[in-house]
């Protein structure tokens, strides 16, 4: 039983009469059932000792918490707890015995007070902080509601708009704003943090100071004809922002119960609502996404070895285009420095131009000063030739996809750069093994796969060879997690895994638009399934030029299962080549919006006559939902074969890898999660059925036909051992 144990509380009693309660549950104090439970026994305890005039609550080692830890919600799924009754934690705890009792309790928060940490925060009777502390509500993004009261207090502290705002976004303050909303009562120096929370709980036992049950202040809500107004344009703004959840309209309707009903029974209304969304399939696909993305840096035979980092300190990138320039902007916005080499001054000058101007924009929006943006860039510097390579200790190499090119800068590196220098290239499709051959350094090489821009996407694919040593995977997750990239390990192959999975994505849509699906129905339909946007408004945006090399990748490597379509072609012909011409398959205006165009139809008119393809009645009228299967079967029969051949460790990364590099829509979970929520058997009944209709692209691959004719979930590890790849 101890070992299931998960966090505690502690409890002093200074000479002042203060009970100084600590959570501590590393690495954020995250509140777990254990320590609630703790936390409950050390309130009693306070408030049953006479010599208790009053309570502090403070986290261990510089963090107040973090929230609740969800991991328990799968405890309980599981049946390995017992489900607190409705309403117990946020009603029985924190508001009759904390908020209620005849002793003062003071929040001293430091570090973060996130979810749960601040919902118990608010539940003090003040709340101290430090500077900088994060304070906020984040749930709604993990699918689940401020469950521990936060619905009813934060609109108490700091108004119905700023509170919905915080809610609804998930976005934190600082403390300084914090303050000055009123939902911090005083910032001190975190050297004092303890003792001014102490003072101030005495001073509030003495009356000295306000006594505040926040869930009971009114003082900052509106009039209820204008709260009602405000909850309404909230409603309308969710509804569209987001359709596919229902969680976030479920809260507004908590928060609204206290503002209408009063806090009692807005209190009931939060603790029945989230009770209920637990078990939404959304929520379901949020909790495992954010359990997904923090196993994605587990990989075995890697990082079970207790190896440790080495210190990366300088790194130097060849080609400064849209890659290079934004992965230099990503690494200096980390504190590393970098050395960025091009061909001639002209394209140096460019290079170090698209960095300044990545990081002007943050200066313009005020997410840095004009200081930090000459500090950051000050860590920049050109170079024309590899004689300042001497002393680095990685190369990413991001020049056009050109093999020969690539293998000479390879051959070149070995020559200049030190030993240990990791050797990286950011190709998105091009074998590892082939860019390497000409080296005897293939244990040092790896791929540092960035999905464009470079400095905002959050993905890393790190692709390793059958040489590549173990070293390096930890030392380039190290790296990918301090220059806040989510990484992902697979194996090499072409396409890697996010690549790979959905070239078949566009291909699908190009057959159907051939065979007389409306291209502009397709793409509504994939938007309205929770993509950022549609197969052909995404050919648009990466342009014509990238949609042909890449499916040319695919097509040389894959060529028994592709479907080869005319329209791109007929369409560059015409100097049509996407958004960047403002003509592709939408016409653009100068604002970058995107229009259909009738003239759409004659292109894949005479796709048709040249691919000797007919029109299909079935296929012209298709449903969104028919559409959707066929655009994204193809996509999971593909991402079957990259799990079955070992390029990813595991299912999960798969799903983590498409949301994060393709925007697949993570309230489903990912492709492999969503799959096994569609069911392994209609899917491959389906593909089945196309692929004797319409040919082996949709042919379902050994492994998909295998769990599928048993209805066996496609994300479950593979039985059969594999060897490293």
């Amino acid at each position: 039983m101890a070992s299931r144990t998960k966090g505690k509380t502690t409890m002093e009693v200074g000479g002042d009469g203060v009970a100084v309660i600590t959570i501590i549950n590393p690495p954020v104090n995250s509140l777990s059932f254990d320590v609630l439970d703790n936390l409950k026994s050390n309130y009693e305890e306070a408030l049953g000792r006479n010599d208790v005039k009053a309570i502090v609550i403070t986290g261990a080692k510089g963090k107040f918490s973090g929230g609740f830890d969800i991991s328990g919600f799968g405890e309980v799924q599981k049946g390995a707890r017992k489900e607190p009754k409705v309403g117990y934690l946020s009603i029985d705890i924190l508001t009759d015995l904390f908020e209620a009792a005849r002793k003062p309790s003071v929040a001293a928060i430091d570090g973060l007070a996130l979810g749960g940490g601040l919902e118990l925060a608010m539940a003090c009777h003040a709340r101290i902080s430090a500077p900088g502390a994060l304070l906020g509500l984040p749930e709604l993004q993990l699918g689940v509601i401020p469950g521990f009261g936060g619905t009813q207090r934060l609109p108490r502290l700091v108004g119905l708009t700023k509170a919905l705002e915080m809610i609804l976004t998930s976005k934190p303050v600082k403390a300084e704003e914090g303050h000055s909303l009123g939902l911090v009562d005083a910032v001190v120096p975190p050297a004092e943090l303890l003792n001014a929370a102490r003072r101030w709980a005495l001073d509030i036992a003495g009356r000295r100071k306000p006594w505040v049950c926040s869930v009971l202040k009114t003082d900052k809500l509106p009039p209820l004809g204008e709260a009602r107004e405000i909850l309404k344009f909230a409603r309308e703004q969710t509804r569209k922002q987001a359709p596919n959840l229902k969680h976030p309209l479920m809260c507004l309707e908590a928060v609204e119960v206290g503002i209408v009903s009063g806090p009692r029974a807005g209190l009931e209304k939060e603790a029945q609502v989230g009770s209920q969304v637990v078990n939404l399939d959304t929520t379901k696909s949020l909790i495992h996404v954010f359990f997904s993305q923090r196993g994605t840096t587990k990989v075995p035979g890697v990082t079970d070895r207790g190896l440790v980092p080495r210190k990366i300190r300088k790194v130097a990138i060849i080609g400064g285009g849209l890659m290079g320039s934004g992965i230099a902007t990503a690494l200096i916005l980390s504190n590393y420095t970098v050395i960025l080499k091009e061909v001639n001054e002209k394209f140096l000058e460019a290079g170090i131009g698209r960095v300044k101007a990545n990081l002007q924009s943050r200066v313009k929006k005020g997410r840095m000063s004009q200081e930090k943006f000459e500090k950051t860039m000050s860590l920049l510097k050109g170079s024309l030739d590899y004689e300042s390579f001497r002393d680095v200790d990685m190369v990413i190499e991001a020049v056009i996809e050109n093999i020969s090119l690539k293998q000479q800068i390879f051959a070149d590196l070995e020559k200049y750069c030190p030993q240990h220098c990791i050797l990286a290239s950011n190709t998105s499709t091009i074998d590892l093994n082939k860019i390497g051959e000409r080296t005897k350094s293939q244990d040092r090489i790896v791929g540092a796969h960035f999905f464009s821009p470079a400095h905002v996407m959050p993905l890393l694919e790190i692709v390793r060879t059958n040489h590549t040593s173990p070293q390096v995977i930890v030392d380039l997750l190290d790296v990918g997690k301090k220059i806040k990239k989510t990484p992902v390990v697979v194996g090499n192959c072409t396409g890697f895994a996010v690549n790979r999975m959905f070239f078949p994505y566009t291909q699908a849509a190009m057959f159907l638009a051939e065979r007389g699906t409306d291209p502009y129905l397709i793409d509504r339909a994939v938007s309205k399934f929770g993509m950022p946007m549609g197969p052909f408004r995404l050919c648009d945006l990466v342009g014509f030029g990238v949609a042909i090399a890449t499916a040319t990748q695919f097509i040389e490597n894959f060529p028994e299962r592709t479907n080869k379509s005319m329209i791109i072609p007929l369409m560059q012909e015409d100097k049509r080549a996407g958004e960047a011409t403002r003509k592709g398959f939408y016409l653009y205006d100068d604002k970058r919006k995107a229009k259909p165009d009738p003239e759409i139809k004659k292109y894949i008119e005479k796709a048709r006559s040249v691919s000797g393809v007919s029109l299909d009645p079935k296929l012209a009228k298709l449903t969104e939902k028919e559409i959707i299967e066929m655009t994204f079967f193809p996509v999971v029969n593909e991402a079957c074969r990259v799990f079955a051949e070992g390029i990813a460790v595991k299912a999960a990364d798969l799903d983590i890898a498409g949301i994060m590099g393709m925007g697949f829509p993570p309230y489903r979970g990912g492709i492999m999660f969503w799959a096994d929520s569609v069911g392994s058997k209609y899917i491959y009944s389906k593909l089945d059925e196309w692929s004797k209709t319409y040919g082996d692209f949709f042919k379902p691959c050994a492994f998909l036909a295998e769990r599928g004719s048993k209805g066996a979930p496609l994300s479950a590890p593979l039985e059969q051992s594999r060897s490293r790849l």
